[in-house]
């Protein structure tokens, strides 16, 4: 089974992938070792600036693979968040599952050249493409707006031009943590959902209560993407381990905040599997 068979069977199911990005080879085990507790398939995604943190798209699909195959998880290697063809070139050349071309806050004409330009070079090798159509806030960009919303209208339009594999929507998410309590619009996301047939993939999942997944899983979405509450768990149970001990061993240092990762990841692949 292929990355795209598996979500649409997820979707089908009216459960969803959950795609969370790996930084370090400890953020890694900590979620590969959720995925095994949870006897669940996971995508494990790197962003640019992971790679350029780890060297190269080789060395990030070689950590990976081999970590995933020591804990006996099926993992898909997806890009993240790419914004030009080098890197997306690169990560398939390197072997990923899936690859992310973000032209997104181009005109619509621009991001659909773009998506189409990234679609005929992944397809070639047989790697799956996911493109965002609509404005999803990144880090430190202003507050969610309904004008940067999909509109079903430009999605249907946007997969046939493109033949793009799956679609990233903007129903009031955002990449980060919240300030306030987000309103989602999944009137919009069902609208999307009967005009698009490929799989849909909701960006911002940290800070979403579970309720939201669930909400946005039974209206179509089948990849809910997961990070910053990743960063957010491991970068504390170091500090907490720092607080509680003099040792300057990293080899102890790291696990206490591999197995908060490994809880966290845990209780998102329940939600996504329906079983929370």
């Amino acid at each position: 089974m292929n990355i795209l068979q598996s979500m649409r069977r997820h979707r089908d199911q009216k459960t969803a992938l959950l795609a969370t990005n790996f930084y370090n080879y400890e953020t890694l085990l900590g979620v590969l070792h959720a995925a095994r507790q949870q006897k669940s398939e996971i995508i494990l995604q790197t962003s640019p600036s992971t790679i350029s943190y780890l060297g190269s798209p080789a060395v990030a699909a070689a950590m990976a693979r081999s970590v995933a195959d020591q804990e006996g998880v099926t993992a898909y290697l997806h890009l993240d968040h790419a914004t030009d063809m080098d890197m997306l070139r690169a990560c398939v050349d390197a072997g990923y599952d899936s690859v992310m071309i973000d032209a997104s806050e181009k005109p619509l004409k621009d991001n659909i050249a773009m998506t189409r330009q990234a679609v005929d070079y992944a397809h070639a090798a047989h790697v799956a493409v996911e493109s965002e159509l609509g404005y999803v806030p990144k880090l430190g960009q202003h507050d969610v707006t309904t004008d940067g919303f999909t509109r079903p209208d430009e999605a249907k339009l946007f997969a046939q031009e493109t033949a793009v594999d799956t679609l990233a929507v903007a129903i009031g998410t955002a990449h980060g943590f919240y300030k306030q309590t987000p309103r989602l619009d999944f009137d919009r996301l069902a609208a999307i959902r009967a005009v698009v047939d490929i799989p849909l993939v909701l960006h911002g999942g940290s800070g979403l209560a579970p309720e939201m997944w669930q909400k946005a899983i039974d209206r179509g979405i089948a990849k809910i993407n997961f990070a910053t509450e990743i960063k957010n768990a491991f970068i504390r149970g170091i500090k907490k381990e720092f607080q509680t001990q003099e040792s300057i061993d990293l080899r102890t240092i790291f696990p206490p905040a591999i197995a908060a990762v490994t809880t966290l990841v845990a209780s998102k692949i329940m939600i996504c599997n329906g079983t929370h």
